[in-house]
C-alpha cells in the first residue's frame, strides 16, 4: 500500500504527465471525480448536488504555476468562478490553491493574487478556504491567511491531521472557519504520522477539540466511523448542527452525504478545469482502489 501511494503521488508531481493529460482530455476516469473541464460543466454538476441538499466548495484545478503570467490569469478564472456562482444564486464557496496562484514565485505576489480573490468574494458574500498543500507551503498559507483576516472574516483555511503541529494551530486559529482532513501528501516521519492508526487517532481527537471551539468547522471525511464518533461527541456535548458540516469529496460517497443532509449541513468538494490530473492522482494515492476507475475508463473508451 505504501509503494502504491508513493507512485501516485510521485505521478501527481510529474510536469511531463500534467502537460500530457491536457491533450489526452477527460480519460482515466477522471470524469466521476472532476466535475467538468469548464464552468458550464461545473454549475450543471453543482445545481445537480443543490438539488440533492448538498452544498459545494468548488476548486478550479490548476498546478505547476511558474510565471507570474499564468498566476495572474488563475486568479482571474478563479474570480470569473465566483461571480458565475454569484450571479447563479449558488449554494456554494471557493477554495483555492495558493501555488496556483503564485506562492512558489514570491509571497508577496501571491498575495496580491489571492486578496484580490477574496475582496471580489467579500463583495459577493462568498466564503473563500484557502487550500493546505505540503508542509513546505504550511507556515507561508498561514502567514498569508492571517494577513489577510486584518482586512476579511470571509476566509479560512485547512488543518491536516498527520502533521505533528496540528493541535497547536488549531489552537491559534480557533476562531477561523477550518476544514479538518486527515491529509494527503507524503510527508517526512520528522513533521507527519505514518501510521493509518495514529492519523485516524488524531483525527477524531482533532475534531472533538475543534468542535469544542466556537468558529465554524468543516468534517472531510468518507469514513463513516469518524463520522459517526464525530455525531456522538457532538450530541453529548449539545453541539448544535450548525456548527459544523461534514463534507466529502465529489464523486465519493455521495448516498452517504445525501442520507446525512436530512440531519446536518453537508458539502461537496468539487474540482473542475483542465488541470485535473495531479489532483486525480493524489486520489488514487490516497484510496489505490480507486484504480477502478482508471479500468472502468479505459473499458468504457474501447468499446
Amino acid at each position: 500500500m505504501g509503494i502504491t501511494r508513493s507512485f501516485f503521488i510521485a505521478l501527481s508531481n510529474n510536469r511531463l504527465l500534467n502537460s500530457g493529460a491536457k491533450k489526452w482530455g477527460f480519460q482515466l476516469g477522471a470524469a466521476k471525480v472532476v466535475a467538468g473541464t469548464d464552468i458550464p460543466n461545473m454549475m450543471a454538476s453543482v445545481q445537480e448536488l443543490n438539488d440533492n441538499g448538498i452544498s459545494a466548495t468548488i476548486d478550479r484545478l490548476g498546478e505547476f504555476v511558474t510565471s507570474r503570467k499564468e498566476a495572474q490569469q488563475a486568479a482571474t478564472e478563479i474570480i470569473e468562478t465566483l461571480q458565475t456562482i454569484s450571479t447563479a444564486g449558488t449554494d456554494a464557496h471557493l477554495s483555492v490553491k495558493l501555488t496556483q496562484i503564485g506562492l512558489d514565485i514570491d509571497q508577496q505576489f501571491c498575495f496580491e493574487n489571492i486578496h484580490r480573490i477574496v475582496k471580489e468574494a467579500d463583495e459577493h458574500n462568498i466564503f473563500v478556504n484557502l487550500d493546505m498543500e505540503n508542509y513546505d507551503r504550511l507556515q507561508p498559507t498561514l502567514d498569508i491567511l492571517h494577513a489577510l483576516r486584518k482586512e476579511f472574516d470571509g476566509v479560512g483555511t485547512v488543518i491536516q491531521a498527520y502533521l505533528y503541529r496540528s493541535e497547536k494551530d488549531l489552537e491559534a486559529l480557533k476562531d477561523v472557519r477550518l476544514r479538518l482532513v486527515k491529509g494527503a501528501y507524503q510527508e517526512h516521519e520528522e513533521v507527519a504520522m505514518q501510521s493509518i492508526e495514529d492519523i485516524d487517532a488524531n483525527f477524531l481527537k482533532l475534531i472533538k477539540l475543534r468542535l469544542d471551539q466556537p468558529a465554524f468547522t468543516s468534517i472531510a471525511t468518507h469514513d463513516h466511523h469518524i463520522i459517526d464518533a464525530a455525531i456522538a461527541y457532538a450530541d453529548e456535548q449539545g453541539i448544535p448542527s450548525d456548527r459544523f458540516e461534514f463534507q466529502m469529496l465529489y464523486g465519493f460517497r455521495t448516498d452517504l452525504l445525501k442520507k446525512l443532509s436530512a440531519d446536518y449541513q453537508v458539502t461537496s468538494y468539487v474540482p473542475f478545469g483542465e488541470d485535473w490530473y495531479g489532483y486525480f492522482m493524489r486520489r488514487l494515492a490516497e484510496r489505490p482502489q480507486n484504480l477502478q476507475l482508471v479500468i472502468k475508463g479505459a473499458v468504457s473508451k474501447s468499446s
